[in-house]
């Protein structure tokens, strides 16, 4: 099946075509696509131009992409524009989604409290980022602001993720890896996520490769920050199969097995509420 489900990539942003920023997104989401056992077949990088964005969505949803994944331009700034070029080319409404919005104000008011933004809350410019196409899933973004976005039309899946690396990164290793397990390797997934009050990897890679090694059908993925941004790390444990009562009985293990590591190295930890998911 991951062979035949074709994958597009569109990159967007006028930065990259005059060069200010250098694309690894590309790189990056080809290889980890690869590795899922996904095919790509195209990667395109267009200009924050909201008709070339909205025909080459078109175009690939008439060639039949089976995923089509979206870089960039999802921002609080006039120039971002690929969430209404999505719903255009859905055939959709754009529109405030209420779950998004509420999920972007949690994040603000989570920055502000960590003395890492001036001010929480919501502003016009910080819930234009919660206009979505009509039927469309927010996706956590555990480093930034923005959620990620899923939309299903007809048989294809529209992924549209940050395009700051680190982001796009958070959202595919975390809140996107349900769907992505599920597509590429069939049956159905589970994950739970854990924040660690650390955020320096090395201190606690003898116990991620422990657990990783006594529980090989777990997926094990911490999310590395830049040191000195954020106190805490989030580490999401994933299992894919197609019984999910023993499937959750594997991560339970896993996920105890790990609390009790990170509690003999003295490192606080907690399960994040919400973030556990099934698909």
């Amino acid at each position: 099946m991951a062979e035949a489900l074709g994958v597009e990539i569109f990159i967007i942003g006028n930065e990259i075509l005059i060069g200010d920023i250098q694309d690894t997104n590309t790189h990056w989401l080809c290889r980890e696509i690869n590795r899922l056992g996904g095919h790509v077949a195209r990667a395109t990088v267009l200009r924050d131009i909201d008709e070339v964005i909205v025909g080459e969505l078109r175009a690939a949803l008439e060639r039949g992409a089976g995923v089509i994944i979206t870089s960039g331009g999802l921002g609080p700034t006039a120039d971002d524009l690929t969430l209404a070029a999505v719903a255009r080319a859905a055939g959709v409404k754009w529109q405030l989604h209420e779950q998004a919005r509420q999920m972007i104000r949690q994040r603000y008011d989570e920055l502000a409290g960590q003395g890492i933004l001036a001010q929480g809350g919501l502003n016009p410019a910080r819930e234009k980022m919660a206009w979505l196409p009509a039927g469309a899933i927010p996706l956590h973004n555990p480093v930034g602001t923005a959620p990620g976005v899923l939309l299903r039309s007809g048989g294809t899946t529209i992924i549209s993720l940050p395009g700051v690396p680190s982001e796009l990164k958070g959202i595919f290793c975390s809140s996107l890896q349900p769907f992505l397990l599920k597509t590429f390797s069939g049956g159905i997934s589970v994950m739970r996520t854990i924040s660690v009050h650390c955020n320096d990897e090395s201190l606690m890679e003898p116990v991620l490769s422990r657990v990783a090694h006594d529980h090989p059908g777990i997926y094990i993925k911490s999310l590395a920050t830049t040191l000195g941004e954020m106190r805490d790390l989030d580490i999401i444990l994933t299992a894919v199969g197609s019984d999910l009562s023993p499937l959750a009985t594997q991560l339970e293990l896993a996920v105890n097995d790990l609390c009790s590591g990170l509690t003999a190295l003295g490192i606080g930890h907690r399960e994040k509420e919400g973030h556990g998911d099934v698909a």
